[in-house]
Order: structure tokens, then sequence, then C-alpha cells
């Protein structure tokens, strides 16, 4: 009898749904509206509904089902007790009780960057890899660490937040976190773009790029063309990301670090500029770790969820 899984990726406004088959290919995926009023209450529902739906449709029974796995934004523990998803109003709750509650499926869960991070492992730029941290490079920095085939997930599900290592002290503008100096002020898309401001507010080079009119693909697109100014943009990005994965590779030591997030459409230019500050000061033994570029896209997410449950089975 065919056996199948579910990958669940929570995000803000929407939740994606893959319908996967025992190997792994994803047979099915398709999107709901997240609906976070009222503490979010409607969420869980409405991720039972649509997998019972589809149960229907293609006339499978639960029993077929060897799995539902899910990724949420916020930090969920090894137990899967969420601590906090301030994007979904959720509070301190075991997220795999309460699905299974309603869908009578056994569930798995974790923070959804983490769980992307597996689902490159699995099926995507990091393939042939057992330890990997993933960058996400987005409006944010977000990591994944994935250490032998598993999810590092720290006490409180927190682990993998390198977007909120300190890596400047003259910062004077606040981070989201409510800390300043983060690496997400830099290396993130809003990031690049605050660095591309402050370069191109003092800058006496050629530039076509404008002050308060560039966005991180503009900049990107700038530093491929030569541009003087995006140059010198790119270098200091590099110098921020390259040592604050310097400072993650001396605790972790990765096999590869893959970098994915809007703004790793750059391509292999942005790993060039990641590897020249990452090389002089990370630890010898950290020296040879591979850097690649995060294939799945959007769907990293419901891959990692359904690997959870996959794990969950063959462990």
């Amino acid at each position: 009898m065919a056996k199948y899984s579910f990958g669940v990726d929570v995000g803000g406004t929407t939740i994606k749904m893959g319908f996967f088959d025992e190997a792994g290919n994803v047979l099915e995926k398709w999107e709901i509206p997240t609906r976070t009023e009222n503490g979010g209450v409607n969420v869980l529902p409405d991720i039972a509904k649509a997998v019972e739906d589809k149960l229907s449709e293609k006339a499978i029974e639960k029993s077929q089902v060897i799995g539902v796995g899910i990724g949420v934004p916020g930090p969920v523990d090894a137990k899967g007790i969420v601590h906090k998803c301030v994007n979904l109003g959720w509070g301190v709750f075991n997220l795999n009780e309460e699905l299974e509650k309603l869908l009578g499926i056994p569930t798995r869960s974790g923070n959804d960057a983490n769980v992307a991070a597996l689902g490159e492992m699995w099926k995507g730029g990091g393939q042939g890899y057992e330890s990997i941290v993933m960058v996400t490079l987005g409006t944010g920095v977000g990591g994944g660490i994935i250490m032998d085939g598993e999810i590092l997930t720290g006490a409180k599900g927190a682990a993998g937040e390198i977007g909120h290592i300190h890596v400047d002290d003259g910062e004077t503008e606040v981070c989201g976190c409510g800390n300043k100096g983060c690496l997400e002020q830099y290396a993130s898309a809003t990031g690049v773009v605050r660095l591309a401001n402050r370069i191109l507010a003092k800058n006496t080079k050629p530039t076509g790029l404008v002050a308060g009119q560039c966005s991180a693909k503009d900049v990107w697109d700038a530093v491929k063309a030569g541009d003087e100014a995006a140059l010198e943009i790119a270098e200091q990005f590099g110098e921020y990301l390259g040592k604050g994965l310097a400072s993650v590779a001396c605790v972790i030591n990765p096999e590869a670090f893959v970098i994915g997030g809007g703004v790793s459409k750059a391509g292999d230019v942005l790993l060039d500029y990641i590897r020249k500050n990452y090389t002089p000061y990370v630890f010898h033994a950290s020296r040879d770790v591979q850097f690649t570029l995060a294939t799945l896209g959007n769907d990293a997410g419901i891959y990692g969820a359904a690997k959870l449950v996959v794990d969950s089975v063959t462990a």
C-alpha cells in the first residue's frame, strides 16, 4: 500500500502545502491564506481541513499517511512546543499534540528556517552533506543548522539565529530584535540597501546607483557591471557576512554553508565576496567548507517539513 506525507510551511501571509510520496517526490503543492486574527486560532484548523480535503480528493485513507510535518515562524523545541510565534499571534503550546488532535495523524514540527535547511540538505543545494548551515538572506537573515542529518534546535528552539550575531559595535540604528549591530542589519536585503545608502552618501566614484532609490537587486546587478560604488558595497557586505559565518563555523564546523533567500539570486558573485572574507578569519579546520546556493527556493520549507515525518518513521 502506497504511503504519503504532507509538508506544511506556515508564513505570515500564506501557508504553503505539499503532498509527497514516500520517496520524497512532491505530487502536488498549493497555498491557503494564513488567518492570524484572534491570536491565530484558525491556523491549525485550516491546515487540518486542507489535509483532509486533499485526502478526500485523492481517495486516500489516513492510514496511508505517515505524518504531517510543519514549519512555523518561531522557536520550536524538540518536543514540538512552540515558544511564541509573534507573527501568528501564538503563545506557548505543544503544536504536535494540537494538530494530531485535529487530524488523527502523527505530526512533527520545527522552526521554519531549520525546516527549510533540512529540505535543502535532503533535496536541494545541501545534497551530499550531513552537516550544513543554511543562511537565508531575505528581509532579515535567518539560519538553520543541520548536524549529522538532524536539526539542531537548542534549548528553546532558537538555535541558528545567526542574523542576530553582533558584528558592529558602532551601530546606532536598532535591529528588529531590539539590539544594535546585528548581522541582519548589513547582510539582509534591507541591510544591503542600508549599506548602499551610507556608502552612496559619501561616494565620489562614478556610479549608476542613487541613494534612497536602489534595491539589493540593483546593487548586485551593478556589481556584475563593475560599478565602482557597488563593488565597495559588496566588499562591505562580504566582510560582515564572511566574518559572521567564520564565527559560526568555529562553533559548528559544518561541511557546507547553503546560501538562500532573495539576495542569493545574485548568484555565484555573492559567494565570491563571502568566501574571500570568510577564509582569512576562520579556524583552519573549517577553512575548506563548501559554499553553495540553495536550489529549492520557496519550496524548501515544505520539503523539509515532509522530511521531518520521513525521519520520524525511519528513526
